[in-house]
């Protein structure tokens, strides 16, 4: 069966017209032919987007019964049953209600597509998940209800339903998106202009990649190669030479001239993989690239240009970023630079060449040097032999003048070069040809003891010696480099594959750091995490160290080998040569990597432990339901044994009945309490937040607290923000924080409830035992106990009803702390606000 359609609606925020378009959608096919019906949609008492609906045949939803409410989603099976060619589900990342087959409406859709069913539906910008921070940041609002970026890419159509900030504000003014009583709040929190115009870009952003990926898939398709400049791409080349900052900045200030231009860098590795860049240079350009808003990419090629050529056109870069060549004049005359040949083979694309401070200049003179393939032993080895071997074969070959000619002359001296090349490579080999076809001019050619060279043949006969000698050298000086980079390159797999292998034994980081250290000879050695939330001076932490005295500051190492922006490999000890910077820097990933593995384990450790608290808290819910039957029949019991006592009852059995009411309310609310609790561990219970008003909240909660002859103060600032949060969750907590602190405060000295705007956008609650008003110096007593931890008498921090609170409000993204400030006992709990601000203090209100 052929799989159903995606089309998506989306919108930047509610109230665009999403769902009216839907609709529209769905009255054109119905027009046409096609058989449609409606899945589910949700006009919210809009008037245009109901008589839109009208005319469209309509499957019955399922009714659901949930918390004592009751609830209508999708009927999934009679859809799946009536099976239309097209079905209109609104809502695609609604959560449904307990009870359904699926927990989002989204696997309902995809159960209709599966069915062969084309689904037309709606979605909003910030119910995706990879959105869902950013949205945060910016509305204050963090959206409980998301789903899969795939899900919506997956869609063979989407269309972008889009209005104005200022007219969608008109719109919410006249009542077209929510009710009167939602209007101001919404006006003045979700709905600024600021919020709309932000999540208006996001959405378009968002679509443009959607269209780039249908872009690329079409290019591919069709074989498309040269550029289509829809959208700057800038790539910018790193080698990891000394010039790559400068270079990575520049294409940064070129990228940021056009906004929505996408910035690309890419390294290119040899194939043979016995070359490459300084890692920790190509890291630390790597680092200030992504900080700059840039992506690092690698590839392999065994020409430079070509590879880089290849995956600009792959990428449908529009332009390319490459530093001046740092070859010396000679070696850019003898061979073209990176530069000019990948403007030669660039095409349309426009290739910028940076000049930096390492460009070459006037050649200064450089003193020939070892190679890495000989060392500095066989360099000087090599000379001293060609100084003392030539001069005694000259000896030998002018006693034998009569026996040999020239030619056999020169086949001995080519022997004595290769030998001088064989052990100190290109520079001592030329060095002995030249030397040896200047002795065998002057002692063995015509005129004799004389460089000067009558003989056609004898010329020629040198010139190609001093050339098969100079061949030979640098022959062998390529194979003792190659031979030199093989020996390293077994040496660095050896080294890697021993620190592999014991990271998968499941040796602990300390002893992989102390292998680390043996295997270079270094004193000491210390893998650093940084702290990324502290600011402006960067904080260190020791993750694991070997060695006497381990650094513990990155400028207290002689050696560093970042692993990423927050964690280095740093060492103390003599210095490494350049090679083997490198393996430590890949021993250094390999850190990293265990590091990684290490937290994913404690991370699966974390999730057992919070699979079995949930199975505890499903455990606690169930026998907090089953407690429930058997008390509420206790209290009716004795609601009835008080009303069919004939007489009046004595004082006596008045106060038993009383304390026995009292008790059983209490093992009530401990039930109702412990229920809440295990649900919210269990996963179970629902939260909406959203902006609330403090005041009314605090109504609420003195209202369930109920009269009973006791005082609760009340002091709040006239001017308060709305608090983030679940309206019931927070009447819940005020009302759990009175009722605890009720029982805890003497008659004279009634609890104080207080509220302070924070500046940083945060709303301060407090709840306070015992005392009217809360001094400066109780307050900085307050602030010492929390510093130094909770003291409580009695367990009283641990107490069900406290336990309760600090869960729901750390659930709705708030923190909750007790402490003791002098004989007080203060709870106080912290939830975001709507927005910052605060004011003065009113006069306390008795309740």
């Amino acid at each position: 069966m052929a799989r159903g359609r995606l089309r998506i609606y989306l919108g930047a925020a509610p109230g665009v017209g999403k769902t009216y378009a839907m609709l529209e959608e769905g009255q054109r096919l119905r027009s046409l032919g096609a058989d449609v019906v409606v899945g589910f949609v949700e006009p919210h008492g809009r008037r245009p987007t109901a008589a839109m609906a009208e005319g469209l045949e309509t499957v019955a939803r399922r009714t659901l019964v949930h918390r004592g409410a009751v609830f209508t989603e999708m009927d999934l099976d009679s859809v799946l049953a009536r099976r239309p060619q097209v079905a209109l589900v609104d809502e695609l990342a609604h959560s449904n209600v307990p009870g359904t087959r699926n927990a989002k409406r989204w696997q309902d859709v995809e159960e209709l597509l599966g069915a062969g069913i084309d689904v037309v539906t709606t979605l909003n910008v910030q119910h995706l998940e990879s959105l869902n921070d950013v949205v945060r940041q910016i509305t204050g609002v963090r959206q409980l209800e998301t789903l899969p970026d795939e899900v919506a890419r997956r869609a063979e159509q989407i269309e972008l339903v889009d209005l104005p900030p200022e007219v969608l504000r008109r719109r919410m003014v006249h009542g077209d998106i929510y009710p009167p009583d939602r209007i101001e709040s919404a006006l003045t929190h979700y709905f600024r202009v600021g919020n709309l115009t932000a999540l208006r870009e996001i959405a378009l952003l968002w679509l443009a990649d959607r269209v780039e990926e249908g872009l690329q898939r079409y290019r591919a398709q069709h074989g498309i190669s040269a550029p289509w400049e829809t959208r700057e791409r800038i790539l910018v080349g790193l080698s990891g030479g000394p010039e790559g900052d400068t270079i990575v900045r520049r294409a940064a200030r070129i990228s940021a001239r056009t906004p929505g231009t996408e910035l690309l860098g890419l390294h290119v590795v040899a194939e043979d993989g016995l070359t490459g860049a300084d890692p920790a240079a190509l890291g630390a350009q790597r680092t200030l690239l992504e900080s700059l808003g840039g992506s690092y990419h690698q590839t392999s090629g065994e020409d430079v240009v070509e590879a880089l050529l290849q995956f600009a056109e792959a990428e449908n870069v529009t332009q390319i970023v490459l530093g001046a060549s740092r070859h010396g004049r000679l070696v850019s005359v003898l061979r073209a630079g990176t530069g000019e040949r990948t403007i030669k083979g660039s095409g349309p694309i426009d290739v910028h060449i940076v000049t930096h401070e390492e460009a070459a200049g006037p050649a200064a003179p450089r003193l020939p040097h070892p190679s890495r393939g000989t060392g500095p032993r066989r360099y000087w080895s090599a000379l001293a032999g060609a100084v003392v071997l030539l001069p005694l074969l000259t000896l030998l070959l002018t006693a034998l003048r009569n026996p040999l000619d020239l030619s056999s002359d020169l086949v001995i001296y080519l022997l004595a070069v290769v030998v001088v090349a064989l052990i100190g490579g290109l520079y001592p080999a030329l060095f002995a040809a030249v030397a040896a076809a200047l002795l065998a001019d002057y002692y063995f050619t015509v005129p004799v003891h004389s460089l000067a060279m009558v003989r056609l043949n004898e010329v020629i006969a040198l010139v190609v010696f001093l050339s098969t000698a100079a061949l030979v050298g640098t022959a062998a000086g390529e194979a003792a480099q190659r031979t030199h980079r093989a020996v390293r390159a077994t040496s660095e797999a050896r080294a890697l594959s021993r620190l592999a292998t014991a990271m998968m034994r499941g040796q602990e980081l300390t002893a992989l750091i102390e292998q680390i250290r043996e295997n270079f000879g270094l004193t000491a050695v210390s893998l650093l995490e940084r702290d990324p939330e502290a600011s402006p001076e960067p904080r260190w932490y020791v993750v694991a160290s070997a060695g006497e005295r381990p650094p513990e500051r990155p400028y207290e190492a002689d050696v560093e080998s970042p692993v990423d922006e927050n964690l280095t490999l740093v060492a103390r000890g003599s210095g490494l040569s350049t090679e083997d910077r490198r393996v430590l820097a890949a021993c250094a990933a390999e850190l990293g990597l265990a590091h990684s593995r290490g937290r994913i384990t404690g991370g699966a450790v974390d999730a057992s432990a919070l699979a079995a608290e949930r199975t505890r808290a499903s455990l606690l819910l169930a026998a907090g339901r089953d407690l429930r039957v058997p008390l509420h029949t206790a209290e009716e019991a004795l609601t009835r044994l008080g009303d069919l006592r004939g007489d009046a009852p004595s004082q006596e059995n008045r106060h038993l009945l009383g304390t026995a009411r009292a008790a059983v309310r209490r093992a009530t609310q401990l039930v109702t309490d412990l229920d809440e609790l295990s649900r919210l561990h269990a996963g179970a219970l629902d939260l909406y937040l959203r902006p609330v008003d403090l005041d009314e909240a605090l109504a609420a909660a003195l209202d369930d607290l109920g009269p009973g002859g006791h005082t609760i103060v009340v002091r709040l600032p006239e001017q308060l923000p709305d608090v983030i949060a679940d309206a019931a969750l927070l009447t819940r907590v005020l009302t759990a924080l009175g009722a605890d602190a009720l029982r805890h405060s003497p008659s004279d000295r009634p609890p104080v409830f207080t509220a302070e705007a924070l500046q940083s956008g945060r709303l301060e609650i407090r709840v306070t035992d015992g005392t009217a008003e809360l001094g400066p110096d109780t307050r900085t007593a307050r602030a010492r106990e929390v510093a130094v931890g909770p003291r409580t008498a009695g367990g009283r921090s641990d107490s069900l009803a406290l336990r309760l609170s600090r869960d729901l409000v750390e659930a709705m993204g708030g923190t909750f702390e007790t402490s003791t400030a002098g004989p007080d006992f203060v709870a106080t709990l912290t939830l975001p606000s709507s927005a910052a601000g605060g004011g003065g203090t009113a006069p306390g209100n008795q309740a």
